[in-house]
């Protein structure tokens, strides 16, 4: 198996480069077609070993596992601040969450997996064990290089899975220190396993006999592609394609809670978040006052080293990706909307991009109808709640959504009319091991975290018996 700077005859997949700096990090190598042979292999054996293991020392080895990123907190988040840009708090934070859902998985992960009794007619005895159904490899992204991964291993291994990993190549170091991170903590050797490889390969990978199924985070394009080869294979994948989430103000809300938490939603990780505030629909009677507010908050944001903890942004993780973000402001200016704060990258080095605000986004504008990913926020004035709602709806995403006003019998019937996998009430969008994250539409399928994430996949056997007396 390639690793970090490892030699090799074959040309290196991709290179990670401190965002904020533009300074090489490492440079990274294809595995060849005899190394991912190799690595099927390996990763096979352990599926087959820790299948067999009993729960209960699962359930340690999750355990050391969440004590082994805690002890390892520092040089972890300065690791994932290295290579995608965020702040060094937000990513001690990142790291945290990980321990803290791995240990809520070895807590409650048994009993949900446990076997459920059935009463039927008579007295046959019938219920459902929750199985492994095999490997599953996972696409994921670079926005929470470690998140992203436990959130989706720590469900999908305690059933007994084997997990193999193709992160972006602009964090695998976050992948290697997560694999040894797994290793240490006394999981099979070979069970958790990086695949270093091109679009390519990553289908080879899919149809290969010994993965069982794919789950992938990332671009509606990528999704698609990853969906249709598991199709065909006929597998089963998970998708969780982004979102652009509306964060609906009603004219009753508290201004300046909805503002705070506003900012928040849409600043942090420098705007590089999937489920995240991304659309302000704010209801016409107090718009004027939450949009100055708004404006008057951000810009108050500091953008700059995020090893300095007096920085709320750092650098977006890639130049292409602010490049993108900025195409898509311009567009937006040029459709009629109006530039409140920013819109402009930043001169100097690193990947830079200034707080923006854009007021009088409509419909048919790329800050509306598309997913911005980065510190862009688009304000949209709704005539009324009902009009709220359908520009809420207005979209082809369905990740989640925020909801702000005092009346919460009346936020209860609006919830269920909003066409997204999650709603927040006076709050903002956010993940918890006890609570599922999905979407909609074309915000992808499935469910990870909660009991639906433990569940889902597992082979959900029914065993039927019979008395023959």
């Amino acid at each position: 198996m390639s690793n970090l700077n490892a030699a090799s005859n074959h040309a290196p997949v991709a290179t990670s480069r401190n965002p904020a700096t533009g300074e090489l990090i490492a440079t990274y190598s294809f595995q060849t077609p005899s190394e991912v042979e190799q690595l099927l292999d390996v990763n096979a054996a352990a599926f087959r070993l820790w299948r067999a293991t009993p729960m209960h020392e699962r359930v340690a080895a999750y355990r050391r596992l969440a004590a082994i990123l805690r002890e390892r907190a520092q040089p972890l988040a300065t690791l994932i601040t290295a290579e995608m840009g965020k702040t060094l708090l937000s990513a001690r934070g990142e790291v945290e969450k990980c321990a803290a859902t791995l240990e809520w998985v070895a807590e409650h992960g048994p009993a949900i997996l446990a076997d459920e009794p059935v009463k039927v007619e008579g007295d046959d005895q019938v219920h459902v064990s929750f199985l492994p159904i095999g490997t599953v490899l996972a696409v994921m992204p670079w926005n929470f290089p470690l998140w992203q991964v436990i959130r989706a291993s720590a469900p999908i291994m305690l059933s007994g899975n084997g997990f193999m990993l193709k992160h972006a190549p602009n964090v695998m170091g976050s992948a290697y220190a997560l694999q040894d991170a797994y290793e240490a903590a006394g999981f099979p050797k070979g069970l958790f396993v990086n695949l270093v490889a091109d679009n390519d390969t990553v289908a080879r990978t899919i149809e290969d006999p010994r993965i069982a199924a794919v789950t992938l985070t990332g671009s509606m394009r990528a999704g698609a592609a990853v969906a249709g080869t598991a199709a065909r294979a006929l597998k089963k994948s998970l998708l969780e394609l982004g979102g652009s989430d509306a964060f609906i103000v009603l004219a009753d809300a508290n201004i300046d809670l909805a503002v705070k938490a506003a900012v928040e939603a849409r600043f942090q990780n420098a705007g590089q978040v999937c489920l995240a505030a991304k659309r302000f629909i704010v209801e016409q009677p107090i718009a004027q006052a939450f949009t100055r507010k708004f404006v008057a908050a951000v810009s108050q944001l500091t953008v700059g080293d995020p090893l300095d903890s007096a920085i709320n942004l750092g650098p977006m993780a890639r130049a292409d990706l602010r490049d993108e973000l900025d195409g898509q402001v311009q567009r937006t200016l040029a459709a009629g909307a109006s530039l409140l704060l920013g819109g402009h990258k930043l001169e100097g080095p690193g990947n830079f991009y200034a707080p923006t605000v854009l007021g009088d986004v409509q419909p048919g504008m790329a800050a509306f109808d598309e997913e911005t990913f980065g510190p862009v926020a688009a304000i949209t004035v709704a005539d009324t709640a009902e009009h709220a709602i359908a520009l809420a709806n207005t979209s082809d995403y369905g990740l989640g959504g925020s909801l702000w006003t005092q009346d919460l019998g009346r936020a209860q019937r609006i919830a269920r009319r909003l066409e997204t996998g999650g709603v927040f009430i006076n709050g903002y969008p956010a993940t918890n091991a006890r609570i599922p994250v999905g979407g909609v539409k074309k915000s992808g399928y499935g469910r990870e975290l909660s009991h639906f994430g433990l569940r889902e996949f597992t082979n959900a056997q029914a065993v039927w018996a019979k008395s023959i007396v």
